[in-house]
């Protein structure tokens, strides 16, 4: 675009959009903190390791094998309690993918807090992919004998 266009006040970006207001910028990443935290204190508070506590897990019903969230609740209850090693015994997914979502939440935050827009991780195809193929070992390999280790407790 050459400097007559721009003197004139014809360039194709526009005004700069006013920031959202403070309560609707904190509103969604508050909420999504503590629906985190909320579940949390309801884990905590009602120990998913009493059998029928929180009903069965389908996957289990039905087929008979662990799947890749089975011992998530009881993992978060553990973690709650302060028991990491028995938490990632639970469910070996569950602490690094609460941790993933506190750094979303504070992330999110943060960029509310400076009136920007909140953005999806960008994640390669490849990570993407790499997670998928990790989800189905650690699933065929805690329904197996030699993964027994991998089973909730």
């Amino acid at each position: 675009m050459d400097n007559a266009h721009v003197m004139a006040g014809i360039s194709g970006a526009g005004p700069e959009p006013e920031p959202a207001p403070a309560w609707q910028r904190f509103t969604p990443p508050l909420l999504a903190a503590g629906l985190g935290i909320g579940t949390l204190a309801l884990l905590h508070f009602r120990d998913p390791h009493v059998e029928g506590s929180y009903g069965l897990c389908p996957v289990y019903a039905l087929f008979g094998v662990y799947c890749p969230g089975c011992g998530g609740m009881r993992a978060m209850h553990n973690l709650t309690d302060g028991n990491i090693v028995d938490s990632l015994h639970s469910n070996l997914l569950a602490v690094p993918l609460t941790l993933a979502f506190v750094i979303f939440v504070v992330d999110w935050f943060r960029r509310a807090r400076r009136g920007q827009r909140w953005r999806v991780p960008s994640i390669s195809p490849v990570i993407v992919w790499s997670f998928f193929g990790l989800l189905a070992v650690y699933t065929v390999l805690r329904n197996t004998p030699w993964g027994t280790w991998l089973t909730p407790v």
